[in-house]
């Protein structure tokens, strides 16, 4: 496996592997991988010639309160993972690579990007889109593999692919949970034992609705309500958003239906977690 730390280098590299007909593939991350990262490399080894894991904690991404600095980090441990994969490329800059001192040029979607996430955190989605784009140009992918837990964010890459034109299929693998049901997430490292415990109310909550919906409940309303409820029992829990939207304009609606999106979101202890599952459809087939 090969460790690629330049931006110059890893362009090249794509280039000799497009000019030999080589299907490449991206998973992008920002490291400390876990199961659910490893099932996207599954899905990205199996259809690609050339396979780059790139990791970069994006500084863009989070707010001026947020949590960069304790954004959990082991380049060993992910690079030992990436090779029992069987990653050809680990593509790491640092941000001085990314982010030279004059760069003044974002990506921005502006309408995907209004709510839930993009409300909460201001700037986010610029973020994540400016750095996809730019790694697309890098490791210039015929493919790139996200997942269905971050739904929104793989929305706004997809209204990004399709509206600038970018020559990049994109694949989305479900959410992989650990045997607890919390879904996997970098930042579950941060928790203490007792706050694992309580997180555990945000798949409970969202189990709920599939519930309710399956038993034919179509208010919204009512079903945010009982979510909420589920959610209230853990004290520890800062609820950020609890919403049934559209999976296509991540915009709220009234009246559940299938394939309809129930997302949340909240602070536990030093982390923000996310979850969402997908209505009628339990939550393991994206619809992305």
């Amino acid at each position: 496996m090969r460790v690629i730390r330049s931006v110059t280098e890893m362009q090249v590299f794509a280039f000799e592997a497009r000019k030999a007909d080589r299907i490449l593939a991206l998973v992008p991350t920002m490291g400390y991988l876990h199961a659910g990262h490893l099932s996207l490399v599954k899905i990205a080894r199996a259809k690609s010639d050339v396979l780059v894991v790139s990791i970069f904690v994006n500084p863009t991404q989070f707010g001026q309160d947020e949590d960069l600095d304790r954004y959990p980090r082991n380049f060993e441990r992910d690079k030992q993972a990436c090779v029992r994969a069987g990653v050809d490329v680990v593509f790491c800059p640092d941000s001085e690579q990314m982010y030279d001192r004059g760069h003044s040029v974002v990506v921005e979607e502006t309408s995907l990007s209004r709510s839930l996430c993009g409300a909460s955190r201001p700037g986010h989605f610029r973020g994540v889109a400016t750095v996809v784009a730019k790694l697309f140009n890098i490791t210039l992918p015929h493919l790139a593999v996200f997942g269905q837990k971050d739904a929104q964010q793989v929305r706004v890459i997809q209204k990004m692919v399709r509206d600038l034109n970018f020559p990049v299929k994109i694949l989305v693998g479900p959410t992989v949970r650990d045997r607890d049901g919390l879904a996997t997430s970098s930042r579950n490292s941060l928790l203490t034992p007792e706050q694992r415990q309580c997180a555990l109310c945000l798949y409970d909550s969202l189990k709920l609705a599939m519930k309710l919906h399956g038993e034919g409940s179509r208010h919204s309303d009512d079903i945010k309500k009982h979510m909420m409820d589920v959610i209230a029992r853990e004290s520890a829990v800062d609820v950020d958003y609890v919403e049934i939207v559209d999976a296509d304009t991540f915009e709220p609606i009234g009246e559940t239906r299938n394939s309809a999106l129930a997302v949340v979101a909240a602070n536990v202890g030093p982390a923000r977690l996310i979850d969402n599952v997908i209505l009628g459809n339990g939550d393991e087939q994206p619809v992305l």
